[in-house]
């Protein structure tokens, strides 16, 4: 320090004044980071869950509050580029309007859109149907495609072209998703490296240098304490189950790989009935729900009733299936984190096909054309006038539905049970006990409806709104289920895993959601009769039609740029790039390798290694 000092005063004034600026400048940037640590969502509330019952537990309402900030910033997104913009243009505030250009070479029975919102005398029973179903006065607001039925903004004397911005917005989505998850993926799998170490080194950093020694408030140190105990004791646990692994007789060992196989075939069973239901309950939906002339509370609740069956179906087969996968998962005998895993690649198989399944049927009709007039249109015009809303109709239907469920679990079954095992000295209650917090069911009940969101957005430019709200929620009710009406685990987990398999799970889902999303912008095509794209055969052809307006030269460079002579080449500098990459990456682990042999060397014999003098 006096060595600077002195250095500082030999320097002239403008030098003296921009280093103690420039560290003026850090001490404020290390402030501002600090206070804004304490302004993080549910910190103390995740730090307490922490102590309380462990990373594994932890790492769930981790994931919760990242896929809030992720859904709400979808939501800006989206508002800002494409909800916003309509509703200043159609209630021409600051000057603005709107244009609408009818089809070319459209027939005019393709056009021909009647919504089904509500006139005359409206019973209160009517509005809180179409609020769970999406119909009536909803089905023409700004929560669904077929609202957004303008070609161009004009503001003042510039144009926003409304479709390419739909379009635009709803890639800027998907490829922040994807972004934001890989780079959390990354940060989760350099943990993951770090625990996969050898086991000394992973007790000694917890031991001698597990500890936080800025700690002075007792509750926050209580809340480490706890914390280093569950770590230790999820280490001791996998060991134990190593231990018995490798000391299983050759007898054990076929009873276990014959018991395995007896499950999965058993879990295939399951996975084959859900599917079936589903497509049964989808076909009949479709064919059965209608709209009738006499209103009524009978006809409108048996009409509902319809309408929710495929949610329900599927609700039920996502609530039913991962209990039995988490009943049969016991008996195979993996290790806390596996059983995690397999557990989640199982459910995911449900609740992700079963998304498919209830499109693929929604498809298939809306494609189903068996007259010329059909035909004419490309799609069904008579059942679907505008299907982007019907397909966003059921997308909200199972986020609503969904939310319904988890809420009614907590509140009829954990509690009441809770209520059972605290007051009722009986024997089967009290072996039946408190439900274990199952972290892999919570964990796939949120990416099969963060699935639904990223499918349905495009659909419903407001559905990630609902989804931010619906997770805030959840987490306060997870919260109070986890405290007051579940135990904890019985076998802990490690959170370094978990947080990282979480977000492959995570992925997997937003991969799954391109598919229908690219089948219905580049395939399917767009409705006549509503939406922004009504004028173009498909949503992805205004694309071509914005380039079409660019000057030749950069018509030539972008469509240079899309051709297969760019393509190619592109492809193998990125696969050399990628060859690259791997093979440092396997000079770097050898050499961490040769590192440790060291260390050990060292270990064993010091004056192997003492400089000479």
């Amino acid at each position: 320090r006096d060595c600077q000092q002195a250095n500082i005063k030999s320097l002239s004034g403008w030098k003296q004044w921009r280093s103690s600026s420039s560290k003026s400048m850090k001490k404020v940037l290390n402030e501002v980071k600090e206070l804004s640590s304490y302004l993080e969502l549910w910190r103390h509330d995740i730090h307490s869950i922490e102590g309380k019952f462990g990373t594994g537990i932890q790492s769930y309402f981790s994931f919760l509050r990242f896929l809030v900030l992720l859904n709400f910033t979808i939501f800006i997104l989206m508002f800002s580029f494409v909800t916003l913009p309509s509703i200043i243009s159609k209630y021409g505030i600051f000057n603005s309007s709107f244009a609408k250009i009818p089809p070319k070479n459209v027939e005019p029975h393709c056009t021909d859109y009647k919504p089904s919102g509500d006139q005359g005398l409206i019973y209160f029973y009517t509005y809180l149907k179409d609020l769970l179903s999406g119909t009536g006065f909803l089905e023409v607001t700004i929560l669904f495609y077929g609202y957004y039925t303008i070609d161009a903004a004009w503001f003042s004397m510039l144009r926003y072209n409304l479709p390419l911005a739909y379009l635009l917005t709803t890639f800027a989505y998907l490829a922040l998703s994807l972004l934001w998850i890989i780079k959390r993926s990354a940060e989760g799998f350099k943990q993951n490296l770090i625990h996969d170490e050898d086991l000394f080194q992973s007790y000694c950093n917890k031991v001698f240098a597990g500890w936080d020694f800025c700690i002075t408030d007792p509750n926050a140190a209580r809340l480490k304490h706890r914390s280093l105990q569950y770590e230790l004791q999820t280490d001791l646990e996998e060991e134990r189950l190593k231990k018995k692994i490798a000391d299983r007789t050759m007898k054990e060992k076929l009873r276990i790989y014959s018991l395995r196989m007896f499950i999965n075939i058993i879990v295939i069973a399951v996975l084959s009935g859900c599917f079936y239901s589903i497509y049964r309950a989808t076909v009949f939906s479709q064919e059965n729900s209608n709209v009738s002339i006499r209103r009524d509370l009978r006809t409108d609740s048996a009409n509902l009733l319809v309408q929710y069956l495929p949610s329900i179906v599927i609700t039920l087969a996502n609530f039913s299936a991962p209990q039995i996968f988490s009943f049969l998962i016991r008996f195979e005998d993996y290790s806390p984190a596996f059983e995690i895993r397999l557990t989640l690649m199982r459910c995911v198989f449900v609740r992700l096909a079963n998304i498919g399944v209830l499109l693929f049927s929604l498809w298939s009709h809306i494609s189903y054309c068996a007259t010329d007039k059909c035909k004419a249109c490309g799609y069904n015009y008579e059942l679907y006038p505008c299907w982007e809303s019907e397909v966003g109709q059921e997308m909200y239907k199972l986020t609503i539905f969904d939310f319904i469920i988890i809420l009614s679990v907590t509140l009829f079954v954990d509690f009441p049970r809770k209520l059972l095992v605290t007051h009722c000295s009986c024997k089967l209650v009290q072996w039946c006990g408190l439900r274990e917090f199952g972290i892999s069911d919570s964990v796939l009940e949120i990416i099969y409806g963060q699935t639904i969101c990223w499918i349905g957005t495009f659909f419903s430019p407001l559905l990630p709104a609902i989804a931010t709200v619906k997770y805030f929620i959840i987490f306060y009710i997870k919260k109070i289920s986890l405290i007051h009406t579940c135990k904890s685990a019985a076998r802990p987990m490690r959170a370094s895993s978990s947080n990282f398999f979480f977000l492959v799970v995570l992925l997997i889902g937003l991969v799954l959601a391109f598919i229908p999303l690219g089948i219905s912008i580049a395939h399917i095509p767009s409705s006549k009769a509503c939406g922004p794209f009504r004028s173009f055969n498909t949503s992805w052809a205004v694309v071509p039609d914005t380039i079409n307006g660019f000057p030749t030269s950069l018509q030539q460079v972008l469509y240079g740029i899309a051709s297969e002579a760019f393509a190619v080449p592109f492809f193998m500098v990125i696969c050399l790039i990628m060859f690259y990459f791997i093979a440092l990456a396997g000079a770097h682990k050898r050499v961490v390798e040769q590192l440790r042999e060291q260390l050990v060397m060292v270990r064993s014999d010091p004056l192997l290694f003492t400089p000479k003098v």
